[in-house]
């Protein structure tokens, strides 16, 4: 799959790129201010800034190529408008909070868990460059649990993408964390998303559970 890599020079897309050409892909990476034509490639993936990624997005859609989306700062009229653009051409959308497949367990993980206790709040920590807060697997963990649940970010450097969440009861305390220790980590739940994107549905799909 000829695939344009978006973001290629950050920290995520330089881990990426390799991962996706050992895969078999033909990837053509593009940093920020370089020009790209989106007609030329079959998919694009997009891990870059949240002010650029929408703009990035309807470029590539109303060139016809799917979309695969690791880039948080999608907000839900973001989405709906992405969505209509995708059914619009008769193609799919894939937008996912987080690609680690670790970090979708442990959403599911705190989902199920939150039935049963009831009170939870979530602690994200992440790179001092990242410049949203809450994180986008935050606000989605914060959703899940029937939302309303605070969220507390911390920002430092030395930190890759860390989420723990704390579910209390009487007398109890349960957490549950996921640790991304390196941004090869993203790479499985981006392969798959490409190999699936021919099967999905036009418009926007949202999360890495919809694919496992």
């Amino acid at each position: 799959m000829k695939v344009l890599l978006l973001g290629a020079g950050g920290k995520t897309g330089s881990a990426l790129a390799p991962r996706l050409a050992a895969a078999g892909h033909d990837v053509t990476g593009v940093g920020g201010g370089e020009r790209w034509e989106a007609q030329e490639f079959d998919a694009a993936v997009d891990f870059t800034r949240p002010d650029a990624v929408r703009g990035n997005v309807e470029r590539c859609l109303a060139a016809g190529v799917p979309c695969v989306v690791g880039t948080s700062g999608l907000g839900r009229d973001d989405l709906a408008a992405l969505d209509a653009s995708a059914r619009e051409r008769d193609i799919a959308c894939f937008v996912a909070p987080n690609f680690a497949v670790g970090a979708v367990l442990m959403m599911r993980f705190a989902a199920d868990a939150a039935r049963f206790l009831p009170r939870a709040e979530i602690v994200e920590l992440h790179h001092e460059t990242k410049v949203d807060a809450p994180s986008g697997t935050a606000r989605a963990t914060a959703e899940a649990l029937g939302g309303g649940v605070p969220i507390h970010s911390v920002r430092l450097p030395g930190l890759v993408a860390h989420q723990e969440v704390l579910l209390g009861g009487e007398g109890q305390l349960l957490t549950i964390r996921h640790d991304t220790l390196a941004r090869e980590a993203f790479a499985p739940g981006v392969l798959l998303a490409l190999e699936r994107l021919p099967e999905l549905p036009a418009g926007v799909t949202v999360g890495l559970e919809a694919l496992l």
